[in-house]
């Protein structure tokens, strides 16, 4: 492949336009590579380009695993600069993840956390919702969403990753070539020192929505870009709104138009505002005329400081493909979407949750490279999936003159009466733990769970304390887990034990309040959470990746066990149970 100078490609953070500098970001200090100074060229096992949320999620979930990894910055700071604070709503699947690399603690001391939302059309609430009280988040450790400013996350995953050790971040490090070929990828990269070249066997493409590498390696993609503009207002209240989402379709002291109101950490609010396709983004993110917007909104005697203001555009892309010989593309690299739902940063986390155990298991010879292809089967079916969903939250805030403008007044004047119709509103479906139905790792049959996410249940340690899936998994560090409930027969015992001297595969028996434990490895489930959690019923097994989703399920330990224990692992290329 022709190297391609870095400059060619203009930048971008997924804002068409932006202004502002309200927040005060973290800088770090720019360390010079041995590699400037050394003659000899450095290959190393993973190369993570790009240091945003999915960037550092992967680098924290390869440190937490003792997998040695560099991440490369052209930055020295986290967030972007002037860009406002970006992703705000973390869905429970992410602060799961979160737990499990050691940082959710800091989140949830530091965010908000809601679960109630609203919608309005005009003065009427046309209906509300209770997260918690829906049974696919109520049973998890972590609440449904918590609320707070991306740049905060990042933070303090780039202070997780220093405790950890075995990653090395590079600020300042700015990739402005590349190139593959059958032994390796090669990377030229230049500083504020010089420039140096490394080689890598893997190369994650973090870089964002106008990724180099993206364009470098001549990516096919579907591209969708709308009229629809808006613009964000970040700001303070003297007197405080209710810590719920609150969204209007059509709101009177908007033209009409739609707006979103959040609470984020440091009472900060986020309001976004529809604006007209005409709208002049200077203009919109004037201070006086955010200001009387806001007035209109809150009353003319509302007290407001302004941390951040800036209009904004979305798109919609999805990659052809998410692997391109080494590189990997996930997060924004990989599809970008419009904002409603919260699927944008939420899915780049779980891509690197979804590589990083894979990559562990790979080099660390306990698995077949050709398992990293399941990445692709996976996490391309859910940036589909997300692209949809936000595509057609999307016509419905943005309705086309015709049919797609007369459904959506007859949805909303029928769910203003009509508790069926509410389903018709659209006004973002919450971003949910993608399922898996066509991945080449998992083992499908009839009745099986396989693809679906563990939620991160409680259950009881043999000693009567209190434990989570999460800390199921870490104590797996990396390899699968397999959870049999109710009695073991000899034989079925006797062949766990096989499996776990010869496979990378850790076991528990789960037990109901009584019932005397056979194995060693041994927990409790009194109140069937577990079982629940897993999708199961009666004596059965789970087979548990370390992403925290079901590879394959099952009655009996016998083959199809094993046999799902290998396609986990890459060793089996059929997709048949």
């Amino acid at each position: 492949m022709s190297l391609t100078a870095y400059r060619e490609t203009a930048h971008t953070n997924s804002y068409e336009f932006t202004s502002g500098a309200g927040y005060v970001l973290p800088e770090y200090e720019f360390v010079p590579p041995p590699e400037l100074t050394s003659e000899t060229r450095v290959r190393h096992p993973i190369v993570i380009v790009g240091g945003g949320i999915t960037g550092l999620t992967l680098a924290c979930s390869l440190a937490r695993l003792g997998v040695k990894a560099i991440l490369i910055d052209e930055d020295n700071t986290v967030g972007v600069k002037g860009a406002s604070s970006r992703g705000i709503c973390y869905t429970q699947k992410s602060l799961e993840i979160f737990q499990r690399l050691g940082i959710f603690e800091r989140i949830a001391a530091k965010g908000t956390q809601w679960s109630v939302g609203r919608t309005f059309a005009g003065d009427d609430e046309v209906y509300n919702f209770d997260l918690r009280q829906q049974g696919n988040f109520h049973l998890s450790s972590q609440p449904p969403f918590i609320n707070i400013q991306q740049f905060y996350i990042e933070a303090f995953l780039v202070d997780r990753v220093q405790e950890l050790g075995a990653v090395e971040l590079r600020w300042q490090n700015r990739l402005t070539a590349f190139e593959q070929n059958a032994n390796a990828a090669t990377l030229t990269i230049e500083t504020p020192a010089g420039s140096y070249r490394i080689e890598a066997e893997h190369v994650i493409d973090a870089t964002g929505s106008n990724s180099p590498l993206r364009k470098w390696l001549n990516v096919p993609f579907d591209s969708r870009r709308g009229d629809d503009r808006w613009c964000i207002a970040d700001v303070r209240f003297t007197t405080h709104p209710p810590a719920e989402r609150h969204t209007w379709i059509e709101a009177p002291f908007n033209e009409n138009r739609a707006v979103w109101q959040h609470l984020m950490a440091d009472d900060v609010w986020r309001i976004d505002y529809q604006m007209a396709p005409n709208a002049d983004p200077a203009y919109v993110s004037r201070e006086d005329v955010v200001r009387e917007r806001l007035a209109r909104q809150f009353g003319p005697d509302v007290g407001v400081e302004i941390v951040w203001v800036g209009p904004y555009a979305y798109r919609s892309e999805c990659v052809h493909a998410m692997r391109h010989g080494r590189v990997f593309l996930m997060g924004d690299s990989a599809k970008v979407v419009s904002p409603f739902g919260a699927r944008g940063g939420n899915t780049g986390v779980a891509d690197a949750d979804n590589l990083a155990w894979k990559l562990a298991a790979v080099l660390r010879g306990k698995a077949d490279p050709a398992l990293l292809q399941s990445y692709q089967d996976e996490r391309l079916e859910a940036a589909q999936q997300n692209v949809c969903v936000t595509n057609r939250t999307a016509r419905f805030l943005r309705p086309a003159d015709g049919s797609e403008r007369l459904f959506r007044q007859a949805a909303i004047g029928l769910a203003k009466q009509y508790p069926f119709a509410r389903s018709l509103i659209n006004t973002g479906r919450m971003a949910v733990a993608n399922p898996y139905s066509r991945s080449g790792a998992c083992t499908y049959a009839p009745g099986s769970a396989a693809g679906q996410s563990v939620q991160n249940v409680s259950f009881t340690w043999a000693d009567g304390s209190t434990g989570q899936v999460n800390d199921l998994l870490n104590w797996a560090q990396g390899d699968l887990l397999v959870l049999v409930f109710g009695d073991l027969a000899p034989a079925a015992l006797q062949r766990l034990r096989r499996l776990c001297l010869d496979a990378p595969v850790r076991s528990v028996q789960v037990l109901g309040s009584d019932g005397a434990a056979q194995a060693l490895e041994h927990v409790r489930d009194p109140k069937g959470h577990l079982q629940g959690a897993c999708h199961v019923f009666g004596h059965a097994w789970a087979l548990v990746r370390p992403d925290g989703y079901l590879a394959a399920t099952g009655e009996t330990i016998n083959a199809r066990l094993v046999t799902a224990i290998e396609r986990s692992l890459g060793l089996r290329g059929d997709k048949t149970p």
